[in-house]
């Protein structure tokens, strides 16, 4: 789910006369969003942000199709996972990073306390075609037990298929999903895995440094598109302790230093 660190670096904008001074690049104004908040603006108000959504649910939905032709010994599931993938929560990153700060659980579940969260394009219309032809949706997702009550009450706002506790699988002991798919893997056939981060995929992504992410997303690149789905955020994910080799002790200077591509 949400990290601990925030982007909460500066994004500054070219200046308008060249004959005037720059200002400072920490100094905050109204025209100077915050990292986090200037991604979460792409995510709400970009139209290629839902032109991706909706590519990656018409891509997942021809894969269904092939699928449904196909027999198998046990009955179909789609494994989805919720934040950035099936919901939308980036109010909560617009909330926190206009007022300065970072992520917090007290500051998340307040959030996610209001079942306000509004769907991804095209989510629900994917999920219900699934539930029309039989398949089951299970959701895994890294919010905690605490929260089930108002998770479930966000998704039947929207009237999610299978929005019901069995379905629901939770944060337990580990961040990690696999011992969670591993369990739907039991009693179904998982035939389509959804989600905005590579952990929402396979183990094989967890706690790797950047560019062993990065080869074994290349290993992994025919299952793209294939069994598995991702949707686009801007916002938050693994991508980013990975960068630092997840040592949240560095700073942020230190980090687009050693990581930003210049010529």
């Amino acid at each position: 789910m949400f990290l601990s660190i925030r982007l909460t670096f500066l994004l500054t904008f070219p200046l308008l006369f060249a004959c005037k001074a720059p200002k400072p690049v920490a100094q905050h104004t109204a025209l100077v969003p915050y990292g986090p908040a200037f991604a979460a603006l792409w995510q709400q108000r970009s139209a290629e942000y839902k032109a991706l959504c909706f590519q990656a649910y018409n891509i997942a939905r021809l894969r269904l199709n092939e699928d449904l032709e196909s027999s198998f010994p046990k009955p179909m599931a789609i494994v989805t996972d919720i934040d950035e993938t099936i919901l939308d929560n980036s109010p909560y990153n617009v909330h926190v990073a206009l007022k300065g700060e970072n992520y917090s659980d007290k500051t998340w579940q307040e959030w996610t306390s209001k079942a306000a969260a509004d769907t991804v394009p095209g989510a629900l219309s994917f999920l219900k075609y699934a539930a029309e032809k039989g398949v089951h949706v299970y959701y895994i997702t890294n919010r905690s037990e605490a929260e089930r009550g108002v998770t479930l009450q966000n998704l039947q706002r929207w009237n999610f298929p299978d929005a019901d506790n069995e379905h629901l699988i939770l944060k337990t002991t580990t961040s990690s999903k696999e011992e969670r798919r591993l369990h739907v893997a039991q009693t179904h056939e998982i035939i389509l895995l959804m989600g905005d981060n590579l952990g929402d995929f396979s183990a094989i992504f967890e706690k790797q440094p950047a560019d062993k992410r990065e080869a074994a997303t290349k290993q992994s690149a025919a299952e793209f598109g294939s069994r598995f789905i991702v949707l686009p955020n801007p916002m938050y994910g693994d991508w980013l302790p990975a960068l630092f080799q997840y040592n949240y002790k560095q700073n942020i200077d230190s980090i687009l230093q050693t990581q930003l591509r210049n010529y």
